[in-house]
């Protein structure tokens, strides 16, 4: 069996060795033929993932018919941003395991990444999403994720991926599972912002707390089972992506409340939460859904809303119960 990563950033890189450490011939693609041929000749991504060797499995390449070649398997880690563009321009495989988050607005509607993959290549897509950073996968520390998808493609990614370090649980809330992906980057920010501004960890608590049932409240609209977003790809990712210091969203809204330009919060790498959060306001423009913390993020990235008063306004919104 042989599968291919798409994607040489720093999760496509700890699958990949994830992957190649059980044996697994394993084909990373990168979209750079200079990025490639630094990752043969180091055995090492040293822009995304420096300090983990690539094991022996685990073959860099920059050609797409090369790494997709007799592929059972191909992995999508690619930035949301260039996914379409990406993918339009690659061999199919016979299915695909996407792990990218993100979100899309796109013909009068939000679409997941797993629902972008299959719209362009017409196969079978499940998902891998949980509170997992590429900095602790790639070094053997343990965590859990969910497959989601068809049960048949979730079993075989759970058998594919689990280890002694990685637990692989199922789901077939394919839907739910991406949307507690790409929320949890945006209330990420704001958990960020609160470090930034240093307003302590009752705010920190309490912002994520209420961003847990905004959250619930956008996931299930969407058709998301509520389950599923108090479990590893809702609830669970959001507190490793808010608490982390290898969390680039998290550090990201840091960053901005410090008095950072937007551009440079992306030097280690796509920050999600900054382009899920234009899709989603767009999507509320029109659903009119009440998702007073995204709308805060938003009006502070894109609008240059002061974080204080963003803050105040969520404050002063008319009392309520829990």
């Amino acid at each position: 069996m042989k599968v291919a990563i798409l994607g040489a950033g720093a999760w496509g890189t700890a699958l990949a060795v994830l992957l190649a450490s059980k044996g697994i011939p394993t084909a990373l693609w990168a979209r750079r033929k200079e990025q490639a041929e630094e990752l043969r000749a180091r055995r090492e991504n040293k822009d995304y993932l420096p300090g983990v060797a690539l094991p022996a499995y685990l073959y860099p390449t920059a050609d797409p018919e090369e790494a997709l070649e007799g592929v059972e398997l191909a992995v999508v880690a690619l930035p949301s941003k260039a996914l379409e563009e990406t993918l339009r321009a690659l061999p199919l495989a016979p299915w695909y395991l996407s792990a990218t988050k993100g979100l899309f607005f796109q013909e009068g509607r939000l679409r997941t990444p797993s629902e972008v993959v299959e719209g362009l290549t017409g196969r079978p897509v499940a998902v891998l999403s949980g509170p997992n950073h590429a900095e602790e996968v790639a070094r053997f520390l343990p965590t859990a994720s969910v497959a989601a998808g068809p049960l048949e493609l979730a079993k075989r990614v759970q058998e594919l991926f689990s280890g002694p370090t990685f637990r692989v649980y199922t789901s077939q809330d394919r839907r739910g599972v991406e949307l507690g992906g790409a929320l949890k980057n945006i209330l990420a920010l704001a958990a960020g912002m609160v470090d930034g501004l240093r307003l302590g960890d009752n705010a920190k608590a309490a912002l994520l707390t209420r961003g847990l049932r905004e959250m619930v409240r956008f996931g299930t609209a969407l058709g998301g089972e509520e389950a599923t977003f108090y479990g590893l790809s809702g609830l669970g990712d959001l507190l490793a992506t808010a608490y982390s210091l290898h969390s680039r969203n998290r550090g990201a809204g840091e960053r901005l409340v410090r008095g950072e330009a937007l551009e440079p919060l992306e030097d280690r790498g796509v920050v999600e939460g900054l382009y899920a959060v234009k899709a989603l306001m767009v999507w509320r423009e029109k659903e009119g859904l009440e998702l007073p913390i995204a709308e805060a993020v938003y009006g502070v990235v894109y609008k240059g809303l002061d974080p204080l008063k963003a803050l105040s306004a969520l404050m002063a919104r008319e009392p309520k119960g829990e």
